[in-house]
């Protein structure tokens, strides 16, 4: 019988391999156990699929096991975002959250997410519970989608309309239409498109269609992937910021005015800026461990507590549930921010860096330079290295046993092991090992002051560990 594990954010697997009909209603299953154990007064669950190839069966299939359980759907129709299923279980007072989605990974794959009451990523300890109760097999008598319709077993709800209100309701868009700025958006054939269409049908859109198969691309929003969208936005020469959303739309991808990318990193940097320095808001800065130390830096400089988490946005999640956390956010895009639900939203953030711009009448670039003007310049680099599975955990033992001293000419002063391995080479750089939680992949991340010389200490560690 196939192990069903949860990665960082969910359980992952290709369609029709591992991804199947019986292994979702084994989810499903366990899902609906942890319910029934722990909210006994609340059967309810708010459940969506995004743009993925079987989306709508899969997410039908969990519908007809939660109803054999006695558990009532909130069920969208059509594909939603995952920010939407969250805000839904928040707006609906549901147990949980389900969204049928394998996010940012390649298109073969689909996926399942669990989202919390309070509109987040389910804590590792739920995640652990629910996992748990996969069963093997589940036996439980089916009912149509029709008849658990006619007996309100599943309700039709409309989350897009919702989380469009939502974002009405808390940003000033007319500054954003007005400020004289041409803004673009590329979705990667993603959930966030019908939604970014309501909200400024006038701006330039890219891969704002539905395409299952994300015409071959994974939909995740790194620079490699978004090429056309970037020499778009170079041609256009009219285009001041680019937003790119993943495909279920809660991790986000930035470009300036000359097509570049505008990482993660320094999107958080500009989120503290933004909420604190102009806005006057204050609260806790969370990052993960891959991020740069530009971050601690930022927060220190403002008099705002900063705390380093595992890779994962469950850890930071956790936190703003409970603590008053300005920004929340992970290299890989994942970012949250205080007045909103505590989850990472791609478009949410996106809107909040427009209405940044907008309101300053500055262009991002100028207000990047502002931050360097705290903490300087920097630079990041990420390589992932899909190699067999001994050799990963030949360079994971390496690491624990702390056999390298040294990468190329780099040498290795300080190593940390939160999550992975980071290895501090002096001067405020450094390079980190670490295995994906979701993928066959060993991802290695660095920071320097120039974008030459991070991706010069990436090499220096690739020779290193595969040699």
């Amino acid at each position: 019988m196939y192990q069903i594990k949860f990665g960082t954010d969910g359980w992952r697997g290709i369609i029709a391999a591992e991804f199947t009909v019986d292994n979702v209603k084994r989810v499903a299953q366990g899902t609906a156990d942890y319910i029934k154990k722990n909210h006994p007064n609340n059967l309810n669950i708010v459940l969506g699929h995004d743009c993925r190839f079987a989306g709508e069966l899969f997410a039908e299939t969990v519908a007809q096991i939660m109803c054999a359980n006695s558990i009532k759907v909130k069920l969208a129709k059509g594909f939603v975002s995952t920010p939407m299923i969250s805000l839904g279980a928040v707006k609906h007072n549901a147990a949980l959250g389900v969204i049928i989605t394998a996010s940012h990974n390649p298109p073969a794959y689909n996926g399942f997410k669990l989202k919390a009451h309070y509109g987040g990523p389910s804590s590792p300890a739920v995640i652990d519970e629910v996992e748990n109760a996969i069963p093997n097999t589940v036996t439980a008598t089916l009912s149509s989608i029709e008849t658990l319709v006619q007996s309100k077993m599943i309700e039709y709800v409309d989350l897009e309309t919702m989380y469009v209100e939502e974002v009405k309701s808390k940003f000033d868009l007319a500054a954003i239409q007005n400020s004289g700025m041409e803004f673009a958006y590329d979705a990667m054939y993603g959930a966030g498109q019908n939604a970014m269409r309501r909200l400024f049908p006038d701006i330039t859109f890219l891969h704002c269609e539905e395409n299952p198969g994300f015409d071959g691309q994974a939909p995740e929003p790194i620079h490699k992937n978004l090429t056309e969208f970037s020499e778009l936005i170079k041609e256009s020469e009219d285009i001041d910021c680019g937003l790119v959303t993943d495909g279920d739309a809660d991790r986000i991808g930035l470009y300036n005015k000359k097509g570049e990318f505008v990482d993660s990193h320094h999107i958080i940097l500009l989120l503290v800026h933004y909420l604190h320095k102009y806005k006057g808001m204050s609260g806790k800065v969370i990052t993960t461990f891959s991020a740069t130390s530009k971050i601690t830096a930022l927060a220190k400089a403002y008099g705002l507590d900063i705390e380093i988490t595992k890779i994962g946005f469950k850890y930071i999640c956790e936190k703003m549930v409970t603590e008053n956390v300005l920004v929340g956010g992970e290299e890989s895009g994942g970012i949250a921010i205080k007045g909103f639900i505590p989850e990472r939203d791609g478009i949410w953030i996106g809107l909040t860096l427009w209405e940044f711009m907008a309101k300053t009448g500055k262009s991002l670039d100028d207000l990047i330079q502002e931050v360097y003007d705290v903490v300087g310049s920097f630079a990041m680099g990420r390589i992932d290295l899909h190699i067999t599975e001994e050799i990963k955990q030949t360079v994971l033992a390496n690491c624990k046993a702390g056999k390298y001293a040294s990468f190329g000419n780099y040498t290795i002063e300080k190593v940390e092991d939160l999550d992975g391995f980071k290895f501090h080479l002096g001067n405020g750089e450094w390079v980190m090992i670490r295995a994906s939680g979701t993928e066959p992949v060993l991802r290695v991340y660095s920071e320097s002051s120039t974008q030459e010389k991070a991706e010069a200490i990436l090499q220096a560690c690739k020779h290193t560990i595969l040699a």
